[in-house]
């Protein structure tokens, strides 16, 4: 398998809308989504999005077998692929936790997203998803889908005081410095 190199905040490619996947159940197809799962879980996270990988596709990857090291208080969410996905919430009510990403390393952010969503796409053979979730498992299908329009979670934080390095703002918890 291809462990990717995982685009950092600053290049323009992360700024960019993906494209839709048009052709599903290929060899490149599975093959891109395995090395997804490869590079995701070489530096525990919790998701990664195409763009990421610098591949301009809306295709995002999730989920979590086991506890998360750098989410150790986190549910577990069902290992998902989900090409071109629609995020519909449910409710205008939002939550706001802490969020990292694998782009953005070394920092965390309070982040507001929506409580409870539905979303719809296919999976890697062209299957289709339709499932309304709420807690994590939300916020992780939000951050993830933000990179298929460009969006980087600093761009949604709303009071930059809760923004900041990881060994700063949880000092002793050395599985979250290495988002």
């Amino acid at each position: 398998m291809t462990i990717h190199e995982i685009l950092k905040m600053g290049d323009e490619r992360l700024l960019r809308m993906a494209q839709p996947v048009s052709e599903f159940d290929t060899d490149a197809l599975h093959l891109l989504v395995s090395s997804m799962f490869e590079t995701m879980r070489s530096v525990d996270g919790a998701g990664l999005a195409a763009p990421q990988i610098g591949v301009d596709l809306q295709l995002v990857i999730f989920g979590t077998d086991a506890p998360n090291p750098r989410y150790p208080d986190a549910p577990l969410v069902p290992r998902t692929v989900l090409l071109n996905p629609v995020i519909t919430p449910l409710s205008a009510d939002e939550e706001s936790d802490w969020e990292g990403c694998l782009s953005v390393p070394g920092l965390r952010g309070l982040v507001p997203r929506f409580s409870r969503i539905r979303y719809t796409g296919f999976d890697q053979y062209g299957d289709p998803i339709d499932r309304t979730v709420d807690g994590f498992h939300a916020r992780v299908v939000q951050h993830e889908c933000d990179h298929l329009i460009g969006k980087l979670y600093p761009m949604r934080i709303r009071d930059f005081t809760q923004f900041g390095f990881t060994e700063v703002l949880f000092p002793g918890q050395e599985a979250l410095a290495d988002d």
